[in-house]
């Protein structure tokens, strides 16, 4: 994928770009020097994000797809080259006339610092300005420690990688996994979260870098570094599936995700499938998916039954506790009751993923989290159930596998995130005259396009 910057109305993916003001306004005489300045910004930010993105890698290419003269082109890329955002490379194939030299975004001019925080883990990373990761750190963490202790251990984790690197970092992003209102990057009322309704990590984490932060419920960016980034990406719509801890989904319509009205869109774990009373949810509610089939629900019928598993017994007696991974690792050896919690519960997750997949239509069907630690067999168990359950049309061309980034797809979409936000059109021509965006993170925070 050659481009992913997003309009402020949420698009993954970048549509073609108007002529940024177009020559006539660019051209025209005004005695407004402030005018003038933002022309020449919103020029610049044209220039760098058509080579950022590929859509341009000669001065011949910018001209033609941005409608700017060729004056002020020539213009534009020695600034950017100044700045040390663009440099020049090889001289590109001869079109016949005189060969025009090669251009290169400078991803290495800055980087990013990025987190998904789990109930029992987080994983922070350092990208590039490209998104791509290059440091990349896993602690086991226990989230109900609140969210001073969280956020200060995260930052504890950001210095120790970030200090590899030099300069401060441009951007943030975070990943919770709670209901997050996208707008004001605070919780809303988390059912596995205690103490952390209506915190603000871009707050906290703004005081400490002034970067603009942006924040995002974690299966949200599973979906986005999916379908970004994956090797197995093919651009179609796509229904991501967590199944961790917690359950939850990520939804990518014409390269949009889509967060619904409030940013709660996809929040599949508090689905109600049974009125059984015993099966009692973690947000206080009865027969919600999680309550029934999660890992925090598998792990408890686990431990309510650890004495028909010789296997979980000696972890249990080894460790005082057992662990979602324990159950993987125990499924891998053929416990019986490993395998028997694990297939019950991939069974009524794709039941109702069946119902979303119709629902949806999805081209791909992802399927990701802790539980793809017990083996792909999981996969293979709700293919089985989804197909038998959706419809003929539906089921034409779906694909169905598992997610594809090593688990590190939730930290992949927020430099995603992060990235495509700092270098969106609404955002870019605030900082591009500076070279950097630092000491500006209020402006582009009240600036930012709402990315997806």
């Amino acid at each position: 994928m050659t481009s992913t910057a997003t309009p402020e109305e949420a698009s993954i993916s970048v549509p073609e770009r108007q002529p940024v003001g177009g020559r006539p306004m660019l051209d025209r005489p005004s005695a407004d020097g402030f005018v003038a300045a933002a022309l020449d910004s919103a020029a610049l930010a044209a220039v760098v994000d058509l080579i950022r993105t590929g859509a341009a890698d000669t001065r011949p290419d910018l001209i033609a797809r941005s409608g700017l003269g060729r004056k002020v082109v020539a213009q534009r890329v020695e600034q950017a080259i100044e700045l040390g955002l663009v440099e020049e490379g090889a001289l590109a194939p001869s079109g016949g006339g005189r060969q025009a030299r090669t251009l290169r975004f400078r991803a290495d001019a800055g980087h990013v610092l990025v987190t998904l925080i789990g109930a029992s883990e987080f994983t922070v990373a350092v990208s590039d300005l490209s998104g791509r990761l290059l440091e990349v750190a896993h602690e086991d963490w226990d989230l109900a420690a609140g969210p001073e202790a969280t956020m200060e251990r995260v930052h504890q984790n950001f210095e120790t990688l970030s200090s590899r690197f030099r300069g401060r970092p441009w951007a943030v992003g975070v990943g919770l996994p709670g209901p997050v209102d996208y707008e004001s990057a605070r919780l809303v009322a988390p059912p596995i979260m205690p103490g952390w309704d209506g915190f603000s990590a871009r707050t906290w984490l703004r005081e400490r870098y002034d970067a603009p932060v942006w924040v995002d419920n974690d299966v949200n960016l599973m979906a986005l570094g999916e379908w970004t980034r994956s090797p197995a990406r093919d651009g179609r719509d796509m229904l991501f599936i967590k199944v961790g801890t917690g359950v939850g989904a990520g939804i990518v319509v014409r390269g949009r995700l889509v967060r619904g009205e409030n940013g709660a869109a996809g929040d599949i774990g508090h689905t109600h499938i049974t009125d059984d009373p015993t099966k009692v949810c973690r947000c206080g509610k009865v027969g919600c998916l999680e309550a029934v089939a999660s890992g925090w629900s598998m792990l408890a019928e686990a431990r309510r039954r650890v004495g028909e598993s010789p296997t979980l017994s000696g972890i249990l007696e080894r460790t005082g506790t057992l662990a979602l991974g324990d159950l993987g690792a125990a499924a891998r050896r053929d416990d019986a009751l490993s395998n028997e919690l694990i297939e019950s519960n991939a069974r009524t997750v794709a039941e109702v993923a069946a119902n979303l997949v119709n629902f949806t239509n999805p081209g791909t069907l992802v399927i990701g989290g802790g539980v793809l630690r017990a083996g792909d067999r999981i996969v293979d168990d709700i293919d089985e159930v989804v197909r038998s359950r959706v419809t003929d049309l539906v089921a034409r061309g779906l694909v169905i596998r598992p997610a594809s980034l090593d688990y590190l797809e939730g930290v992949q979409g927020a430099a995603v995130l992060a990235v495509e936000n700092l270098f969106a059109p609404s955002t870019l021509p605030r900082w591009i005259e500076d070279g950097n965006p630092l000491g500006r993170a209020v402006t582009l925070q009240r600036h930012g396009a709402a990315f997806t």
